[in-house]
C-alpha cells in the first residue's frame, strides 16, 4: 500500500509501505480524506511541531474520514462510513481524572510526541482501535466528515470558555480553526460573534458562517472592552495582546492556537487591571460526537473546505494550506 511520509523538513514522500492487518480489537479502514492541520504544516515545513521534533519518518494526519475495510468482529460492516477519535489516552493523574485527553503517556495520530512516533492517517489504509471509531450519518458526506476532529477541537475550546449562551464573542484569526470556532460559538448560543483576520478572503468565509462584524487588521480592529469571550485562533503574539484589549472586565480569553515555543512579546497589563481570565485549551475529549451531529445538521460547513488534492500531490497541497489568502481547510484525497 501507499502512504505519505515526512522524513525531514520539506522532505515528503508518497511511498510504498507494508500492508497493515487488524489485530484484536482493531479495524482496518480505507481512508477517503485527510485534512491538513497546523501541526502537519509545522512537521512538513520545519521538521518539528513546537517541542516535538521528527526523529524518524512519520505519516501525518489526524483529521480523517474513511470507510471500514475489515472488522474481524463483524461489528462494522465493510463500507461503513466513519471518522476517528485520534487519541489513545494514557494513565489518570491526580487533579485531571475527568480530563483523559490531558493524562500523561497518551498519544495522537500523526504525532512525534512519542517515540516511536504515532503514525497518522495519510495512507491508503489505517488500522485503528475499534473504540476510536465513530459512525458518520448518511447526511454527512465523507468530504465533510473529515472536519469532525477540528470541529471537536473548536467545540472543546468553547467548553473551556464556559456557558456562552447570550454572550458577545470575538474570534481572532479566521483560518480553518477560527472558522470552526465561530460556528461552535453560534451553535452553543452566543448572541453574536465577530471575527478578525489580516486578509479579506478568510473574512468572507467567516461571514458565510455567520460572523456579525468582521475586521481587517491592523487597519481595523474590534472595540475595546466589548466582548464577554475572546477566542485567540491565530497564534500571532500581537493577537493575544489584542484579545486582552478587546475583552471586557472580568471576561474570558481562550488561547486556542498553539503559540510559538519561545519567549514572545505580549502586552498583558490589562489582564490584571480587568481581572481577565486567560485559559488554555488542548485538543478535546468527547466533543467529537457533538461535532458529528453538527456536521449532519448544517451543510454550510462545506464552505470551510476550499481545496481537495490527491495524496500524490501532497507537497503542493501543503504549500496551498500554508497560504491563508488562498485556502481554509485543505484535504488530501486518498
Amino acid at each position: 500500500m501507499k502512504a505519505l511520509s515526512i522524513h525531514a523538513a520539506e522532505d515528503l514522500r508518497w511511498q510504498d509501505v507494508p500492508e497493515v492487518e487488524p489485530g484484536e480489537g482493531e479495524v482496518r479502514l480505507r481512508i477517503a480524506y485527510v485534512g491538513i492541520c497546523g501541526s502537519d504544516l509545522h512537521y512538513y515545513f520545519h521538521g518539528a511541531n513546537g517541542a516535538f521534533v521528527l526523529r524518524e519518518p512519520m505519516t501525518p494526519g489526524h483529521e480523517l474520514s474513511a470507510v471500514v475495510d475489515l472488522d474481524p468482529s463483524g461489528q462494522f460492516a465493510p463500507g461503513t462510513p466513519v471518522t476517528v477519535h485520534p487519541a489513545r489516552y494514557g494513565r489518570s493523574a491526580p487533579g485531571i481524572e475527568d480530563r483523559p485527553h490531558l493524562w500523561p503517556h497518551g498519544d495522537y495520530l500523526g504525532s512525534a510526541s512519542v517515540m516511536p512516533h504515532r503514525q497518522g492517517a495519510a495512507a491508503e489504509y489505517l488500522v485503528i482501535g475499534r473504540e476510536n471509531l465513530r459512525r458518520l450519518p448518511a447526511s454527512v458526506p465523507l468530504r465533510r466528515g473529515a472536519l469532525a476532529e477540528p470541529l471537536a477541537v473548536a467545540l472543546h475550546a468553547v467548553s473551556i470558555a464556559g456557558d456562552v449562551s447570550g454572550a458577545r464573542c470575538l474570534v481572532l484569526g479566521s483560518g480553518p480553526i477560527g472558522l470552526l470556532a465561530l460556528a461552535a460559538l453560534r451553535h452553543r448560543g452566543a448572541a453574536f460573534v465577530d471575527a478578525t483576520d489580516v486578509r479579506p478572503e478568510p473574512l468572507e468565509r467567516a461571514r458565510s458562517l455567520g460572523a456579525e462584524n468582521t475586521f481587517l487588521v491592523p487597519a481595523q480592529g474590534p472595540q475595546r472592552d466589548a466582548y464577554d469571550v475572546v477566542l485567540e485562533c491565530s497564534a500571532a503574539p500581537a493577537s493575544l495582546s489584542s484579545a486582552v484589549r478587546a475583552v471586557r472586565p472580568a471576561g474570558i480569553i481562550v488561547q486556542v492556537a498553539i503559540l510559538p515555543d519561545r519567549d514572545i512579546p505580549v502586552n498583558l497589563a490589562a489582564l490584571v487591571a480587568k481581572e481577565v481570565q486567560l485559559r488554555g485549551t488542548q485538543r478535546f475529549d468527547a466533543e467529537i460526537d457533538e461535532a458529528i451531529e453538527l456536521l449532519a445538521a448544517d451543510p454550510r460547513f462545506d464552505a470551510v473546505i476550499t481545496h481537495t488534492l490527491p495524496a500524490a500531490e501532497a507537497a503542493r497541497a501543503f504549500t496551498i494550506a500554508q497560504d491563508a489568502s488562498r485556502s481554509a481547510k485543505v484535504l488530501l484525497e486518498l
